[in-house]
């Protein structure tokens, strides 16, 4: 046994030798037949593209399919990135669109509050709502306006539909709303078109209450509720809301101002009452006329 192991590897070798030299022999008589410029050689070497490169189609086919594999995940991977752009895109365009509707919200508001037709004689200064004190006991706002806006104590307060409520606390910069639904508000008004006068009752909730009607069956639910202007709290004919009957039976204001987006609210400028100093004042002065006059001409 192992003479004839030793006998194959001493005939192995030199045959492997001999192979491997023809082959060396053989590629390298191949490379100068390539490089040979003659058209008998160019003949040559068709004549064995064509018979030896068909037969090699087999062999490339897994090779042609793992080319196109990898070109099919060079594309898949440049649809993903596209499809991330086109997500972040997307979430930008929806920021976009949120601050679009923002703004178009504030500028109807703001068209809203312009359109509201009040007195020639009434200025107003708009101011932007701040923050609300969120206390379940006081319903108030804070506006960016005060006292260097000339901003004082017992303003009216209006959004672009109705009445909100009166000016309670002025600082420099900034003053707060007492807004109409507060338990201390109190707001004297007359019920159109009856002409009833009545006083429309904050008790915190949406829904203030009509106290003090002089002849509740005059009212009727839908009727127009404006201020009446008595005792000057607020100008005359500011919209308050309408009529509405509660759960209970009672009559209710069903407020005009839009409550759930106070932003932007307008300060009604109006003049102070004349404040009585002593009683003679009540007292007129007689006009002169012309017997007194003359009167004093005669003692003259």
């Amino acid at each position: 046994m192992a003479r004839e192991r030793s006998d194959e590897i001493e005939y192995g070798r030199p045959v492997r030798r001999i192979l491997l030299a023809v082959l060396v022999v053989a590629l390298l008589g191949l490379f100068l037949i390539w490089r040979i410029d003659s058209p008998r050689v160019e003949r040559l070497r068709a004549e064995i593209v064509d018979r030896v490169v068909p037969a090699l189609d087999w062999v490339m086919a897994p090779v042609t399919q793992v080319a196109r594999m990898a070109e099919d995940f060079r594309s898949y991977a440049r649809i993903y990135e596209q499809n991330q752009e086109l997500r972040r895109e997307l979430k930008r365009m929806k920021a976009w669109k949120e601050a679009a509707l923002q703004l178009e919200q504030e500028n109807a508001r703001l068209l809203d509050l312009n359109k509201v037709k009040l007195s020639p004689s009434l200025t107003f200064v708009t101011g932007v709502v701040m923050a609300d004190s969120g206390s379940p006991f006081r319903r108030s706002v804070l506006l960016n306006v005060g006292r260097r806006d000339g901003i004082q104590d017992g303003w009216a307060a209006m959004d672009g539909l109705g009445l909100v409520g009166r000016i309670s606390g002025v600082g420099t910069t900034t003053s707060r709303v007492i807004l109409l639904t507060d338990p201390s508000s109190r707001v004297p008004v007359t019920v159109q078109p009856s002409g009833q006068r009545a006083m429309v009752v904050g008790d915190n909730t949406g829904l203030p209450r009509l106290a003090f009607v002089e002849d509740a069956d005059d009212v009727r639910a839908g009727d127009r509720i404006v201020t009446s202007g008595d005792a000057g709290v607020f100008p005359p004919d500011l919209l308050v809301g309408q009529v509405v009957r509660g759960q209970d039976g009672t009559l209710r204001v069903l407020l005009a101002a839009d409550y759930g987006r106070l932003e932007f609210l307008r300060v009604l400028r109006s003049a102070p009452a004349e404040r009585i100093e002593s009683p003679g004042s009540l007292i007129v002065p007689e006009p002169v006329g012309p017997l007194t006059a003359e009167a004093e001409g005669g003692d003259g």
